[in-house]
């Protein structure tokens, strides 16, 4: 009869076993690559009811030639020199190193049988948190040793009353392996199934680039990823992907003989941002979808470093990437893996350096490329926007004077009808009837009207700051960024569309337009004003076309005719009469509040409180008491 002998303290097991992984998914990664490092082609993972199995047709292991008594020397480090490192083929590079990798099954359930095939001969036993004899592991015996899948060599991992479940989709299994095991292909298949149903992956889940609207590869192997990222826009492809070398990074460290030696750390691998967030399917969750993973021989060592080398902002959600480093898994060098295989030693000098590199200048480069492929798109759509908008424009041109002569020659007919002599007040009835029957034709003007922007901020550019202010309080008060007009805005959805001038677009839109629908002007006037031609068109422009309009007042500067001063205009005090820090007093404070919530009720935006606006007004300049 066979013996099992575990060579370890049995208490280990109980420790250790349910508190090693908390995801199932990290405990299939350990097999996964137990059974890489044994020369597996196939690997099985099969959901039953009561169990979930790993088969995979490796080189299995031996009782008569000692392979087992290796497997259950629990921490026996598996590779210490350079030839250790590759596998019994000599064709891959060993994952396992620590030799802890075999616990991770107890994550999962208390009692796991390892049946194993080396050559024909078979064995068996039951690894368990509590062996009920000490270190003497149950054997199970050879006619029970059977596989679903294997032959004449391989292994199974059966986890008995499972604690953990895989997803309830196979797509969403196989994306979160792909996740922390990309490395499969036609000489190593992951094949997952369940009852009837089954999947097999067998290649990096590609699909991913095509999520993608930016992308940066490092080395030559990752250089063919670029091809398959949508060419959303081919004139512009070079700003949104770039295939670069890989990045060589020296650094000098004690080897595991004591001595200190330089070597060039090589990172490789791919970081890119998604189109969008919208639609990424709510049942993926066991792995975020925005990550930078870090592997080292093709295992990954840390799912994400993103919350370590980010910066909280807004686009990083859009990030995504997979990192190469096999520097972390030199032999000669100390194991840097932490315990659970989850991440790595945040002080190892091979850390910090990958770490400062990808916060300083991969991540700062790809999230560049995001904010440019947000230009391009932001853009697009302006352009898209102001065709629309030209084309309902032509229609509702089209539309009034098609009503004016159905109207006219409608009216003319009626009266006809009439005769000559008929009273005012028949002819009067006549030409609304006709009216009337012909309003319909006018229902575009509603979608021009809707399609306009509302809100000119009229400034010059030295004055920018006080604009910023007022767009700001706008935004507060629940005004669309859409529906403002601002030629120096930060946010480009404010500006005029690319390739257009400011005049041409607003006598377009506004002088010329059918649409009875004007534009409402916020006027920054300071000394800046007297000396910019464009301000000074501006303010002739409103009053020709009786534009409404606000006076928002820069000291010492005194707003003229032929703006309206014979209101009361708000004043803001400058430290220089052109520059400087701005600030108001109280009353002028309150004044600016007055006018922006006037100009809310003038087009039908909820404002808010006085004492809101005011609150927020002091978070963005100075308000004196005097």
């Amino acid at each position: 009869m066979k013996e099992y002998r575990l060579n370890v303290d049995p208490r280990i097991l109980e420790l250790l076993g349910p508190n090693l992984y908390t995801n199932i998914y990290y405990v299939l990664a350990e097999l996964i690559a137990n059974a890489y490092d044994a020369d597996a082609k196939n690997v099985y993972i099969i959901s039953n009811k009561d169990d979930i199995r790993v088969e995979d047709d490796g080189h299995g292991m031996s009782y008569e030639s000692g392979d087992i008594n290796r497997y259950l020397n629990v921490a026996g480090v598996s590779r210490t020199t350079e030839d250790d490192s590759k596998t019994k083929s000599g064709a891959r590079r060993k994952m396992g190193r620590k030799g802890v990798g075999k616990l991770a099954a107890l994550s999962v359930s208390e009692n796991v049988d390892v049946l194993t095939v080396a050559d024909g001969e078979k064995s068996g036993f039951v690894l368990a948190r509590r062996p009920e004899n000490g270190n003497e592991l149950k054997a199970i015996e050879d006619e029970k040793v059977v596989f679903e899948h294997v032959t004449d060599h391989g292994s199974a991992i059966i986890m008995r009353h499972p604690q953990y479940r895989l997803h309830k989709t196979l797509a969403a299994v196989k994306r979160n392996l792909l996740k922390i095991f990309p490395l499969v292909d036609t000489n190593f298949r992951i094949h997952v199934i369940r009852g009837t149903e089954s999947v097999t992956i067998e290649d990096f889940d590609r699909s991913i680039m095509g999520e993608l609207s930016t992308l940066v590869t490092l080395g030559e192997k990752f250089a063919p990823l670029c091809d398959l990222v949508p060419d959303s826009y081919p004139d512009r492809r070079g700003d949104l992907i770039t295939a670069l070398d890989k990045r060589v990074l020296p650094i000098v460290m004690k080897a595991n003989d004591g001595k200190e030696h330089e070597y060039s750390l090589e990172v490789l691998g791919w970081i890119g941002t998604y189109r969008s967030t919208r639609g990424r399917k709510a049942e993926m969750t066991d792995f975020p979808d925005n990550f930078i993973s870090l592997f080292a021989n093709e295992k990954m060592g840390e799912f994400n470093i993103l919350p370590v080398v980010g910066q909280n902002k807004l686009n990083e959600v859009y990030v995504v990437g997979q990192l190469h480093v096999d520097l972390f898994e030199l032999t000669e060098l100390p194991d840097m893996a932490l315990s659970n295989r989850q991440g790595y030693k945040s002080d190892d000098p091979r850390y910090e350096a990958v770490r400062e590199y990808v916060r300083s200048e991969l991540l700062a480069e790809i999230l560049r490329k995001r904010e440019t492929f947000t230009d391009i798109v932001n853009a697009e759509k302006k352009r898209q926007k102001e065709a629309a908008q030209r084309d309902d424009e032509a229609k509702l041109r089209a539309s009034v004077d098609a009503f004016r002569k159905k109207a006219s020659e409608g009216a003319a007919n009626a009266l006809a009808a009439l005769g000559v002599n008929v009273s005012r007040e028949a002819m009067e009835e006549a030409i609304s009837k006709s009216i009337n029957a012909n309003s319909p034709d006018l229902g575009l003007k509603a979608s021009v009207d809707s399609q306009k922007k509302k809100i000119l901020i009229s400034q010059t550019y030295p004055d920018k700051p006080f604009a910023d202010i007022i767009y700001q309080m706008l935004e507060f008060n629940g005004v669309l960024p859409d529906d403002i007009l601002y030629t120096n805005c930060d946010d480009e959805v404010c500006r005029v569309p690319e390739g257009r001038g400011v005049y041409d677009y607003l006598r377009e839109f506004f002088v010329e337009s059918y649409s009875t629908q004007k534009i409402f002007v916020l006027f920054v006037t300071s000394e800046n004003t007297k000396v910019s031609w464009g301000a000074i068109t501006e303010v002739g422009a409103s009053w020709i076309t009786q534009i409404d309009h606000k006076i928002f007042n820069i000291h010492p500067f005194r707003p003229e005719h032929p703006l309206n001063d014979e209101v009361q205009w708000q004043s803001t005090n400058r430290e220089e009469p052109t520059k400087g820090d701005l600030w108001m007093i109280r009353l002028n404070a309150d004044v600016f509040c007055q006018k922006i919530e006037a100009t809310c009720n003038a087009l039908g935006y909820a404002k808010k409180t006085r004492v809101r606006n005011m609150a927020h007004l002091g978070t963005l300049v100075s308000i004196r008491s005097s």
